[in-house]
């Protein structure tokens, strides 16, 4: 049984959870989810990535419960570890990732779409967005307490956590959670449409995934520090295509075209 489809379309790789009914992830979804990150990193063809769920109700309701309820602690400690490892690696890849929430996006599921690097959802979306863990006596143990903290700030992040509060998609998107919500009544398709307007010839996907780079990798690191990365990836781009079509385009007066 697959448990992540993987579709690749006008340079957009989609990773889709698909555990009905509600997308909840096991270790076998986690082994299946970090192979494909890895392939959609080394895919030349590969500008974004989305991740998303399959149906209409849930992105993701998290950690399976019935797995965890059979699993000893220390398989609950290498679980955690490996999703952990898995979400680094989506974090930290060198592309854009955007995590379109098509439904309920509550525990782990927050923390997958928070590994992301943008978030959206259709307007109108009646699905809930929060961390509620705390209610069944643990906390978000796959990247919540940090990702979050980072995302709002450390009072509000305990504040929500703590609470176990849930957010329909409007409060998500005023507290930061949420970028952007799409119109329309095919969101699918709304999503592909947005995830393309970072991929060229439009947009330079090799500039997208530098600054992503830029700021994942320098936002931990002294000023001084992130400033030296920062010169380095703009001096990979100043002697690449894209930064010579982009300033000949500029000063010609018409769009650019990039090539990656």
């Amino acid at each position: 049984m697959t448990l992540v489809n993987y579709a690749l379309q006008d340079g957009v790789a989609t990773l889709t959870l698909d555990n009905p009914p509600a997308n909840a992830y096991s270790t076998a979804m986690f082994e299946e989810l970090d192979a494909l990150i890895l392939q959609a990193r080394r895919d030349k063809r590969v500008e974004v990535i989305v991740v998303t769920g399959a149906g209409e109700k849930f992105f993701c309701a998290g950690a399976d419960i019935g797995m965890l309820a059979d699993a000893d602690p220390e398989d609950k400690y290498y679980f955690c570890l490996h999703a952990n490892e898995a979400l680094l690696r989506l974090e930290q890849t060198p592309k854009l990732v955007i995590a379109a929430l098509n439904g309920h996006c509550v525990g782990g599921g927050l923390e997958v779409a928070m590994a992301a690097d943008l978030r959206v959802a259709p307007a109108g979306l009646r699905g809930k967005v929060g961390l509620p863990e705390v209610a069944l006596g643990v906390l978000p143990g796959t990247g919540g307490t940090q990702r979050l903290a980072r995302l709002l700030g450390r009072s509000r992040a305990i504040e929500l956590m703590a609470e176990g509060s849930l957010l329909n998609v409007e409060q998500a998107r005023q507290e930061g959670l949420i970028n952007r919500l799409l119109e329309g009544s095919d969101f699918r398709a709304a999503v592909q449409e947005y995830a393309r307007g970072f991929c060229n010839p439009g947009k330079s996907s090799r500039a997208v995934g530098h600054i992503k780079r830029a700021v994942v990798g320098g936002a931990d690191m002294p000023l001084e520090s992130g400033l030296a990365l920062e010169r380095e990836l703009q001096q990979r781009l100043f002697s690449g295509p894209d930064a010579v079509e982009g300033i000949a385009a500029f000063n010609a007066g018409r769009p650019p075209h990039f090539g990656g």
